[in-house]
């Protein structure tokens, strides 16, 4: 007796549901090497008679495994595809590619596109050929939108020296300017911000150290840190601030000895009034000497640049170490010098300024010419300037009249 090869090593035959997306559904009995082509012709023979007579109609169709929702390869085998009997199979028709467009269509679609592309210089300058040419003096024109910044140093300046002109009336001057100085005292005290001071005497930094530490550094508790740290072995660590030398305190109390031994209002007496302001004046203007970053010191210097130029840049700047740099390695305007001018007295935009009745009340107040002074060499103390109850309403009448005339 003679058994067929192929029946004795055929495979495992399995019992597959087939099912359409029409409803129809039957069981298609494979053996496990069957390729997944094969079985979609047989599923069409069943659902679609006649259909095979198309060699596109197989192409046309896939085989999805229910289960797993994954696309069956047709050149692969069922076993290949990891179908187990009694598995779903779903046979759909693939969906049409979209048709290829027409040469009209085409032409249109880059039509379109042409129209919306924005237009070369080329065709704006022949679109605009004909139009008549104006001549703007782009260097005016930037200079008319004057930097605020820039402008309120001048600004500041002429005010300070309307102000010392309007105290100096009052009867009541040398008493005013004792107040104004001992505002300055007072708010050198206070700026140590207490937290930050807290945190540095915390990690076992002497409080002197650290007070001095926040001060070169703006109260910045990680840059006074790394400061004290770098300084550490450095004998002139504790030494004082410039505008807290003992002698300056010494000429301080000596001047302070002069003013209680001044005798009742004379001729001699006005002229010992007179210097007297001349005295408290300048020691208003040492305590806000410009004090430039030792870090961004030590970094220009590293460059090349002379000490004395790297502390013209920095005051220029406003402690800022790279517009130093670009002011160092440009043409250096403005000048050093120039900071001490003042704006032009009889300019629209002063003139406004002076006849505003917030700032004219403002300039009789003794804190509003320490607030200038102040912010003239630390303009990083603006900020609390303009919250100050007293001092912050003039500051915003400038800044607003400045605003309003650059718009002009």
């Amino acid at each position: 007796m003679f058994v067929q090869e192929e029946k004795i090593f055929a495979g495992k035959v399995l019992r597959l549901h087939v099912c359409t997306m029409e409803g129809a559904e039957w069981l298609e009995e494979v053996p496990e090497d069957t390729t997944v082509e094969k079985l979609k012709e047989r599923c069409l023979k069943h659902c679609v008679p006649g259909s095979l007579e198309d060699p596109k109609t197989v192409t046309h169709h896939k085989l999805i495994h229910a289960t797993s929702e994954k696309v069956l390869t047709d050149t692969k085998t069922v076993l290949e595809e990891n179908i187990q009997d009694r598995d779903v199979l779903l046979l759909i028709k693939k969906r049409a590619p979209p048709p290829l467009p027409k040469m009209a269509d085409v032409s249109a679609e880059e039509k379109r596109k042409q129209e919306q592309k924005a237009p070369d210089k080329d065709a704006i300058l022949k679109a605009t050929a004909n139009l008549p040419s104006r001549n703007v003096d782009r260097t005016v024109a930037h200079h008319n939108m004057r930097d605020f910044q820039t402008e309120l140093r001048k600004i500041l300046v002429s005010l300070i020296e309307v102000a010392q002109k309007l105290l100096a009336l009052n009867p009541d001057a040398v008493e005013l300017f004792k107040k104004a100085n001992a505002m300055l005292d007072e708010d050198e005290e206070d700026r140590v911000d207490e937290i930050a001071l807290r945190q540095l005497t915390e990690m076992g930094f002497p409080e002197s150290r650290a007070v001095k530490a926040l001060r070169l550094n703006h109260m910045s508790v990680t840059q006074a840190m790394e400061w004290l740290i770098e300084h550490a072995d450095d004998p002139t660590v504790d030494a004082p601030l410039p505008g807290q030398t003992p002698s300056e305190a010494t000429a301080e109390a000596g001047a302070s000895s002069a003013e209680a031994t001044a005798g009742p209002s004379s001729e001699a007496g006005g002229e010992e009034a007179k210097d007297e302001l001349t005295e408290i004046f300048k020691k208003i203007r040492r305590k806000r000497e410009f004090r430039p970053d030792p870090r961004a010191v030590i970094a220009l210097m590293e460059m090349g640049f002379d000490e004395k130029e790297v502390v013209d840049a920095l005051r220029v700047n406003n402690n800022q170490q790279n517009a130093a740099c670009e002011w160092l390695l440009g043409d250096r305007k403005p000048s050093p010098e120039d900071l001490d001018k003042g704006i032009d007295t009889n300019s629209p935009l002063f003139q406004a300024i002076l006849e505003n009745p917030v700032v004219q009340l403002g300039l009789t107040n003794p804190k509003t010419l320490l607030a200038f002074e102040d912010m003239l060499e630390n303009p990083l103390n603006s900020t609390q300037w303009m919250n100050d109850p007293e001092t912050g309403p003039v500051m915003l009448q400038i800044s607003r009249i400045f605003q309003t005339l650059n718009r002009t």
